[in-house]
Formats: structure tokens, sequence, C-alpha cells
């Protein structure tokens, strides 16, 4: 079966309403997490930290320039993911239906080839 991530895309607002009440939303995505584990789908997933920790590394010049974290646009933040291993695009979107979140956030469903799909 092919493999689908689920990215999981948020705005400082969607971000700050997750934050406002963690403990429900964390208690959401176990339930979540266990959902995709007993449907047999699961294959990992991650969030991340806190964007004003990270940093960009950018290669539109000759020499990649490093910029340090939070970032001037925030208007869709990459906030984590869900790999599941699903049999359609359809069934892929009908799990990121079900994905918890935020009023305001995005998930991006986007299929992984698998490596007899990529050029070695």
């Amino acid at each position: 079966m092919p493999k689908y991530l689920l990215v999981m895309r948020g705005t400082d607002e969607s971000n700050a309403a997750m934050v406002a009440d963690i403990d429900a939303m964390m208690a959401t995505s176990r339930q979540f997490i266990d959902d995709l584990f007993k449907a047999g789908v699961y294959v990992a997933a991650e969030g991340l930290d806190d964007p004003a920790k990270g940093v960009v590394v950018d290669f539109s010049g000759e020499t990649p320039v490093v910029t340090d974290g939070p970032y001037g646009e925030t208007k869709e933040l990459f906030g984590g993911f869900f790999l599941i291993d699903v049999a359609s695009k359809e069934e892929a979107v009908e799990w990121a239906k079900r994905v918890p979140a935020a009023r305001g956030a995005k998930v991006e469903v986007r299929r992984v080839p698998g490596s007899d799909e990529t050029p070695l």
C-alpha cells in the first residue's frame, strides 16, 4: 500500500488556540493516533517545536544563508505530521478529515513514493 504524509499546517492564531488547551489537544491527538494504530495504518507521527527555535537555510544566493526563527512569514507553519499506510489517496483524505486541528489549520495530504519509484 502507498504511504501518505498528512502535513499539519497552522497559523499563529490556530497554533495559539491549540496551545491554549494543550491537555485537551494532546488527549485528542493520542486518541487519533490510537485510531490509526487500531486501523492498521499508523506508521509514524511527530509534532514540531516552536518555530522561533528553528532556522531557515536559504539557497537563493551563491552561498547558503541561515536565518534564525521566528520567520517573517507565519501564515502557514509546518507543525507536525502523521505518516499513514493506506490503499488510496481517498482513504488518506478521509483520515486527514479526522486529524485533531484548531480552527484555521490545514492538513496537506502528500503521497510518499515507494523506493521502486525513486531514481537511484
